[in-house]
């Protein structure tokens, strides 16, 4: 089931951030962003435990919302979780009046480049250094509609 996260949640959602190395989330960005109109994060969740969640940021006055993040738990991945919720995502994306979605992705994470690949996404730049490990990220956009 996908749903909007509650702070309840948060002590999960650290939990999930703790399993992936560098550049998490904290506790005090979970509960902060919860409380902003500017970001949504929904959460997938199995059996009363979550497993995958995604972050989005939206600025005023722009029609493109930012994938800040989307995990699935590793005992999770290959299932479909990440594309039903990229799915969600662009769905709420669009109730926010978005126009188009972007992200940066670990240009070594192809797993992550082929979903978003599959799932219309294209890349339109590469920026370098931009992870704590200096690898560098894909920049990706798509737009969306109805």
């Amino acid at each position: 089931m996908i749903r909007s996260a509650t702070p309840e949640d948060i002590d999960a959602l650290v939990r999930l951030e703790a399993i992936f190395p560098g550049d998490r989330m904290s506790r005090q960005s979970f509960r902060r962003l919860l409380n902003r109109d500017s970001a949504s994060i929904l959460v997938y969740e199995e059996d009363s435990e979550i497993i995958a969640d995604s972050v989005v940021l939206y600025r005023r006055g722009s029609l493109s919302g930012r994938i800040y993040s989307l995990v699935v738990h590793p005992r999770a991945q290959g299932r479909g979780i990440a594309r039903a919720l990229l799915k969600a995502v662009e769905s709420a994306a669009l109730g926010k009046g978005c126009t188009s979605l972007r992200l940066e992705v670990r240009a070594d994470n192809h797993a992550a480049l082929a979903l978003y690949a599959k799932s219309g996404y294209s890349p339109f730049a590469q920026i370098n250094n931009y992870y704590q490990d200096h690898t560098p990220a894909q920049r990706l956009r798509k737009l969306i509609s109805l």
